[in-house]
């Protein structure tokens, strides 16, 4: 008889916290915390293209490079969401296939996509940052501002580093789910 895994707060409810050891708890910590770096780089690029198009439509005087400065940023920030997001178990899934399956089956695949979330996420790293070396070495630099393109790239390494670390720290998390006698599918 399988009997439902205890909840043993309101915040492990939100978020299943409990059911991750130490590491999986410190890689949820880093992992939200670059997700909110993300969401305030997001607010900030926000707050810049609203000065910039009042600016420019109240006193012809935008801000200099904003569509420069736009592109490097949001990309950086955006690497930062990947990882909270997969520990979250927010991933867009199709579960048409998997709705009636046993949990056992429904967390091998999970554990089966999870490795391939950290290899692609191990990938992204290795190649962003050999692409950010060789910019580097070349030299070039955005158009209107003179920024080293270098920088944008190196600084979404991290964020698809901690992706692929998160990755194949659930890989053997759902494994482990997918073993343990209290197997319980979470939303």
């Amino acid at each position: 008889m399988q009997e439902p895994i205890a909840v043993d707060s309101a915040a492990d409810a939100a978020g299943g916290v409990s059911e991750f050891g130490p590491f999986g708890r410190l890689l949820l910590t880093v992992s939200r915390w670059a997700a909110i770096l993300g969401g305030i780089l997001f607010v900030a690029l926000v707050v810049m293209s609203i000065v910039s198009i009042v600016g420019r439509k109240l006193a012809s005087a935008p801000v200099p490079g904003d569509v420069e400065i736009l592109q490097m940023v949001a990309a950086f920030a955006s690497a930062l969401f990947f990882a909270y997001c997969h520990m979250k178990r927010g991933d867009v899934k199709v579960d048409f296939f998997t709705a009636n399956r046993s949990p056992r089956i429904v967390q091998t695949l999970d554990a089966f996509g999870s490795l391939l979330v950290g290899l692609v996420g191990l990938l992204l790293a290795w190649r962003t940052a050999a692409g950010a070396i060789t910019v580097q070495q070349s030299g070039e630099t955005s158009m209107i501002l003179g920024i080293p393109q270098w920088i944008s790239q190196a600084l979404m390494v991290p964020g698809f580093a901690l992706l692929g670390i998160v990755g194949l720290y659930m890989t053997v998390h759902c494994w482990s789910l997918r073993n343990s006698p209290t197997t319980e599918v979470r939303p």
